[in-house]
């Protein structure tokens, strides 16, 4: 597949002038491939307990229960369902219905503060605890992240102490 991508990239014209250019096209579509599946898209569970499976479809296995807006990561999506990845990095797929694409991170430090401005000097507006759910409003360019809080506190946390952006 990716050879034929490369191919009209690459003459025989431009193999004969510059030998090393074919396997750096190789290289940076390899790479490029390799980037963008990393590049997944995160959504959040719209219910309050949403049934986990091990396969697409509700005669499978069912693993576990997650809580309305957790964020989870989309890896593969079909017609009626999503297989996800979880904070912990656990694989499992969910029926489609159940997963909303408003954005949610979940906590993964003991205790985190929400600032009410994007520096670690700023006022604490709430402390929010481990697994807790909060809602992404946005990204900063120096490691923060605009988040509210379901009692509708806004601030920001630092990106390292959270899953799901």
């Amino acid at each position: 597949m990716v050879r034929g991508l490369l191919k009209p990239l690459v003459t025989c014209r431009t193999k004969r002038e510059w030998p090393w250019l074919g396997k750096s096209c190789l290289a940076v579509a390899l790479l490029s491939a390799m980037n963008s599946s990393y590049a997944l898209d995160y959504g959040s569970v719209t219910e309050n307990a949403v049934v986990l499976y091990n396969k697409p479809s509700i005669e499978g296995k069912k693993l576990y229960v997650v809580s309305r807006y957790m964020p989870l990561e989309q890896a593969v999506s079909l017609e009626n369902w999503v297989k996800v990845r979880d904070s912990s990095g656990n694989m499992a797929w969910i029926e489609k219905r159940f997963l909303s694409s408003k954005r949610f991170v979940i906590v993964t430090d003991t205790q985190v503060a929400i600032h009410q401005a994007p520096e670690e000097k700023s006022a604490v507006v709430a402390q929010v605890k481990k697994q807790v759910a909060i809602e992404l409003l946005g990204t900063t360019d120096t490691g923060w992240l605009k988040v509210r809080h379901i009692e509708g506190m806004t601030g920001f946390v630092k990106a390292a102490q959270v899953w799901g952006n």
